[in-house]
Order: structure tokens, then sequence, then C-alpha cells
């Protein structure tokens, strides 16, 4: 599993510190196969109950995940809410220094 994935599983519902890019942005793609493997097995048993089973799981470090993504900028958790200002915060480098939310992520 990559190191970026693993992070985010192990930091399962934490919504303090920072994430990186990569980091983020890794998970999100693992999130997005685990998404399209749940589809055709929900299809092949022919109820999709069974992709909630696959993506269900994922949904809560995602969203965390995304948190500690925007904290990485230096802007408060809350931009999540934002649609598309959520998306460039995402995209945007994060801080080299120290800010409010921790250390910079390595």
């Amino acid at each position: 599993m990559n190191k970026a994935i693993s992070a985010c599983v192990n930091k399962y519902a934490t919504f303090t510190g920072r994430a990186s890019r990569s980091e983020y942005w890794f998970f999100y793609l693992f999130y997005i196969i685990v998404y399209i493997v749940g589809i055709i097995i929900g299809a092949l048993v022919g109820s999709s109950f069974v992709m909630y089973l696959f993506i269900l799981p994922f949904v809560l470090p995602l969203f965390a995940a995304g948190i500690r993504r925007i904290h990485d900028t230096g802007k408060s958790g809350w931009f999540i809410l934002i649609p598309f200002y959520n998306l460039v915060l995402m995209c945007t480098p994060g801080n080299t220094t120290t800010n409010a939310y921790g250390e910079p992520v390595a």
C-alpha cells in the first residue's frame, strides 16, 4: 500500500494537522479505484448495496484528509464546504513553514 494511502487510513478520523498534496490526491485516486471496483462488483452481484460496502468505510478518511489538506494551505477546514474554492485549495501548494495547524508535511 502506498505510504500516502496508509497515512490517510491510519489517520482515519483525524481532522487536525496537515496533509500534503500528494497524500491527499493519492488517497483520492485510491478512493476512486475502490469506488469503481465497488460499482463493478455491485453490478455483477446485482445489488447496489455491495457498492456501498466498498465506499462507505473510506468516506470519513477522505473528508478528514481533505480538511488536513486545506490546513496545509493555512486556511480553516471549514472551507471544504465551499464547492469550487475547496478544489482550488486542494491544488494549491502548502505552506513551507509552520502555520496554525502544525509543522509542514514532508
